[in-house]
């Protein structure tokens, strides 16, 4: 898939600008979404521009202005000049907010250009009847500096939306558009939409790896920052995982493609972010009700203004005045702004520090954690196993032989135990056996047959489901991790893996603690290596010897004290738990990013950006709150100014002033927003 079609499928466009929903949209190419959002910009650019330019003789034939500067310019037929350039800046000026009217109410979802249309058409209709004779001072001046202010917080917030979610535009970019190929024995450059899976190519130093593959021959280190968002370079040798868009240091690699196209990493990156960008949560529901609402009230207030003050005064231009500047200040733009910005600036940034997003709802709850349980393979420890000792419980066998019916079974597994025991192989020279009716049995290990005996490798919860004794004390190994070699049914070995615990465990479990938040372990190992390791971590409790489909009841169990229940685990095994789980999270997935159970993945194997991730979390969560707070707490005060309540002590708001507050509020949360980073 070359750096295009990249973009052409994943640029969406991304904005409330015109209004409509998403239906007919659908089957819009991404490239033309971004090029209708581009234009859009470009439109309201071109816009603000003339209207403003237009808007210089309307203040110079102001008669309000020309009073306020102690100047006059009269010539016949002024009016009627004042009349026609305001009615082009109305037409003009104004076209996107009167369009943006038929779409709200033809989807019957009245909303902000609702408000501004009204106020822009109310001032000019009023306007234009003092000109053909209704009695009463125009309004135009008014309407022109109110469609230029409008037009310039428009321009400024799709600009800030388009900066947002740019960061899918730098994903895309990270694909090379060509590869070396080996094709009849030479190297050939191809475009990268060529490549099939099982192709071999070339990858030089200071090249951006084109698709997923496996490294054949070479070694190298891997800059994978940009995906991951794991700042030191990773070093990569022969059978190691690429991922597509990360960059080759120092080392020609030869590699065998996996993924191509959209079955790539970076592929499914960009589709979870755009998925996560476009869902909405609990909080975003809020923010469009709270707009609703407040378009009815700004409505209401509005005809209420107008009738109340011309019942009072009677003059009809200042009451009109005064409909129109609370039509303008209760916009709900800011408030339409508030939540899509943060969301698109917090996946974005999620996703470049290796934390996809899948349920925006269960990442801004994170905040509300307090009891984290971990799975131990592979999260707290390292797991990357290694064979400590073979013990042999029938005399008919010898360790040689353990090895190699064990490595049989192991031998299509990527497991972590699986690869220590393929190693220990390796070491002791041998080589795997034939073998017929291979079989996963799922948590507890596999099986097959081996010279026609039925040849199974198994962890301690099997052992323990089928009653089997251990018939004498197994060496202690540190973090160990234990299995067993059963021949026909009949115990034969034990093999001992151990394991080391990770370094950043211990910062992250003392960051988790230092936040109150309890951690737990989950493991299918036996009761002394769950002991060792949470004794050594500080965590405040374990559950030992659980079989896959125990861990559910486990997290039940915790649930049911209250606790609000995070799930780390590898997306698999776990997925009972990880669903079960308040927030289900898919940690050390590597490039596998299906972990459909999980609520959030996490690239990397890193325990430490589990807490990086509620922390995020609950960053991305205040910034939403702030912003829907400072979106509607102002018109509080600002309403009630607009609609007049302090007029007697001589403060009052003019439209053109409100539509300045107004757009100020949405240039205060667009900054707001674009301020949230992963610390």
């Amino acid at each position: 898939m070359s750096k295009k079609d990249y973009h052409d499928r994943h640029e969406k466009h991304k904005g409330h600008e015109n209004h409509e929903s998403n239906e007919g949209h659908e089957d819009h190419d991404g490239q033309d979404h971004h090029n209708h959002h581009e234009m859009m910009i470009k439109d309201f650019k071109r816009r603000f521009f003339i209207s403003l330019i237009v808007t210089i003789p309307i203040l110079i034939l102001s008669p309000m202005i020309q009073e306020w500067f102690n100047f006059s310019i009269e010539f016949t037929g002024d009016g009627y000049v004042l009349f026609a350039l305001s009615t082009f800046i109305y037409f003009y000026g104004g076209w996107p907010f009167l369009t943006g009217l038929k779409d709200e109410l033809k989807e019957k979802k009245p909303g902000m250009m609702t408000l501004i249309a009204m106020a822009i058409s109310v001032a000019y209709f009023y306007s234009t009847a003092t000109v053909f004779g209704l009695e009463g001072s125009d309004f135009f001046w008014e309407l022109a500096t109110l469609i230029d202010i409008m037009l310039l917080g428009h321009w400024i917030e799709m600009r800030a939306v388009m900066s947002a979610s740019s960061a899918l535009d730098k994903l895309a970019e990270l694909m090379p558009n060509t590869a070396h190929l080996f094709k009849d024995g030479d190297v050939v450059e191809v475009d990268i939409s060529e490549l099939k899976s099982e192709d071999k190519i070339l990858i030089k130093p200071g090249e951006k790896i084109p698709a997923d593959g496996i490294i054949v021959k070479g070694s190298s280190y891997i800059n994978e920052s940009m995906l991951t968002g794991e700042s030191k370079p990773v070093e990569k040798s022969k059978g190691d995982k690429l991922i597509g868009g990360s960059i080759n240091k120092d080392g020609s690699l030869e590699v065998e493609v996996k993924n191509i196209g959209k079955d790539t990493y970076l592929s499914k990156v960009i589709d979870m972010v755009e998925r996560a960008q476009e869902s909405k949560s609990k909080t975003q529901n809020l923010a469009d009700r709270a707009a609703f609402w407040l378009t009815i009230i700004a409505l209401t207030v509005g005809f209420a203004t107008l009738i109340i003050w011309y019942l009072i005064t009677g003059d009809f231009t200042f009451a009109i005045a005064r409909m129109a500047t609370v039509m303008v200040i209760a916009c709900p733009h800011a408030l339409g702004l508030a939540m899509p910005l943060v969301v698109a600036t917090s996946t974005a940034q999620s996703a470049k520090n290796g934390l996809l997003i899948r349920n925006r709802t269960q990442f801004e709850n994170s905040r509300k954690i307090d009891t984290l349980v971990f799975d131990k393979t592979g999260t707290l420890t390292h797991g990357e196993f290694g064979v400590n000792f073979i013990e042999v419980f029938d005399d008919e066998y010898t360790e040689e032989k353990v090895i190699e019916m064990a490595a049989t079974l192991e031998n299509n597994s990527e497991h972590p135990i699986a690869t220590g025991i393929m190693e220990r192989l390796e070491e002791m020279n041998l080589s795997i056996l034939e073998m017929d009716d291979f079989q996963a049995i799922k948590g507890k290990g596999v099986e097959g047959k081996i010279d026609d005996k039925d040849v199974m490798v198994v962890s301690p919860g099997y052992l323990r489901e089928e009653n089997i004794k251990v018939p004498k004390e197994l060496p202690a190994h540190g973090v160990s991790t234990d299995v067993f070699l059963l021949v026909g049914g009949k115990l034969i070995a034990a093999i001992g893996l151990s394991d080391r615990i990770r370094e950043e465990s211990y910062d992250a479990i003392k960051r988790l603690k230092e936040e109150g938040i309890k951690t737990w372990m989950l493991t299918g190992d036996n009761e002394k290596t769950a002991k060792q390791v949470s004794e050594e971590l500080g965590l405040d409790g374990y559950f030992a010897e659980v079989l896959p489909d125990q861990k559910q009841e486990k997290i039940k169990e915790l649930q049911s004290e209250g606790r609000f229940v995070a799930m780390t685990g590898d997306g698999v095994n776990d997925a009972p738990a990880l669903a079960q789980a308040d927030v289900g999270i898919a940690i050390g997935s590597g490039t596998d990013v299906a972990a459909e159970t999980a609520d959030i993945i996490l690239v990397n194997s890193n325990p430490q950006d589990v807490v990086t991730l509620i922390d995020f979390g609950k960053a991305t969560y205040r910034k939403m709150i702030q912003n829907l707070i400072w979106a509607t707490g102002y018109n509080v005060f600002a309403i009630p100014l607009a609609a007049g309540v302090l007029y007697s002590i001589g403060i009052v708001i003019s439209p053109a002033v409100g539509a300045v507050l107004m757009s100020i509020s949405t240039i205060v949360v667009a900054i707001n927003a674009k301020l949230l980073k992963v610390e």
